[in-house]
């Protein structure tokens, strides 16, 4: 999943929160339809243009949407509950981490004090949501939740970046893994994480710096690895666009996304990752990561370049060893087979900056996060240009 490097300061609404002590908002009991994920009541602005809508013969169903705040994750359990994680960048989401109920409302998980992030609780990062960017689901069926702690993504608020393991039976973390400063910076930003639930370790993407992070689960323990390594960094280079347009921040900077998709294919074998900003996709044996004697040196060379995929935000591997790709720049779904060749799986309008998937417990649907990056203020001049839902859908698999 992405994140959203900012050439500027915190919006007004975030930068009052947050800086000046003025209380986010906490969990709310499950909203209705008739309201955001956020509490506020939807609505249309008319001067905007319309949302683009579903072709005739799109496999896509709408699972939810939400006007604001802006959406990135999304996890499945194998019982079908759906979760969502709404990371506080431009906005600040009551339900930062919510369960999405069969109507499509939101319920803040795991509970009203882990969504509370205010004046009077800061002295306990470690216990509360501070911006979290990924919510995922592992083999066994746990919640684990990666949280930069990085608001507006400006720096990561001292001792808050984690890795949290929850037990949806219960309702409960189980785990609860500080990430140390000299692993997640404060310039860091941890994008997205994947479970070994065999080898009981987690690989995470680190955006901010482009890096790996390993976390040993018996111990608590993480490392950093690769940190500015070529194979970590975005490409400013390619005039990667959406919607047509090329990515420029207010000063006229092309976009650079470091570190980001990430996928551990089904026997835990390989890792497989790619910079957003790139078209090539690498991996490496997840022995060699899990090998703390070896150098970042000896780890470069272990790392194979798989040769040209689309530029793409969210990865996920499916039973056979497909790999999947949220190809933004042409609305699309993207697979690469274990052969190498690159299928288009699906292509709407909707898919309005494709980020994050998910599969169901029986791996025949695939669930998938649209985040409109490209229409948020830091691509748009400084002017926010969301003028659609930010949607969870669904589609059967083939």
């Amino acid at each position: 999943m992405s994140i959203l490097f900012r050439q500027f300061g915190l919006s007004s609404k975030l930068a009052a929160g947050l800086l000046a002590g003025a209380s986010l908002a906490a969990c709310s009991s499950p909203s209705t339809p008739a309201t955001d994920a956020s509490g506020t009541a939807t609505t249309t602005d008319s001067t905007q243009t319309a949302a683009p809508v579903a072709p005739a013969n799109s496999p896509l169903q709408v699972v939810a949407q939400f006007r604001e705040p802006q959406m990135v994750g999304v996890a499945v359990l194998p019982d079908g509950r759906v979760f969502a994680d709404f990371p506080r960048w431009d906005n600040n989401p009551v339900n930062p981490i919510a369960e999405v109920m069969p109507d499509g409302s939101v319920k803040g998980y795991p509970d009203a004090d882990w969504c509370a992030w205010n004046e009077t609780v800061k002295n306990e990062p470690q216990k509360h949501w501070i911006c979290p960017q990924s919510v995922h689901a592992d083999k066994t069926g746990m919640l684990w939740v990666l949280d930069p702690a990085s608001p507006g993504i400006k720096g990561t608020v001292p001792g808050g970046p984690k890795l949290v393991k929850i037990d949806p039976k219960t309702d409960k973390v189980v785990q609860n893994i500080s990430i140390p400063e000299s692993v997640a910076s404060r310039k860091s930003y941890l994008n997205d994480v994947r479970i070994d639930t065999q080898n009981q370790y987690a690989y995470i993407t680190e955006s901010g710096v482009g890096s790996l992070v390993v976390v040993d689960l018996k111990s608590g323990k993480a490392r950093k690895l690769l940190a500015g390594h070529s194979t970590m960094m975005g490409d400013t280079t390619l005039n990667i666009k959406a919607d047509g347009k090329e990515l420029l921040d207010p000063t006229g900077k092309r976009a650079q996304f470091n570190a980001d998709g990430i996928a551990l294919s089904q026997d835990m074998q390989y890792l497989y990752w790619k910079p957003l900003t790139s078209y090539t996709l690498f991996r490496i044996k997840t022995e060699a990561l899990r090998n703390p004697a070896l150098t970042d040196a000896q780890l470069a060379a272990q790392i194979e370049d798989l040769g040209k995929v689309p530029a793409s935000d969210g990865m996920e591997i499916d039973a056979q060893n497909n790999l999947y790709l949220s190809a933004f720049e042409d609305h699309s779904i993207k697979r690469r087979t274990p052969a190498g060749k690159i299928e288009t799986v699906v292509q709407d309008p909707r898919l309005e900056w494709p980020d994050t998937f998910a599969f169901s417990g029986d791996g025949k649907t695939l669930y998938v996060t649209t985040s409109a990056i490209h229409k948020t203020p830091t691509w748009n001049k400084g002017i926010g240009k969301q003028d659609q839902p930010y949607y969870i859908f669904k589609m059967a698999l083939k």
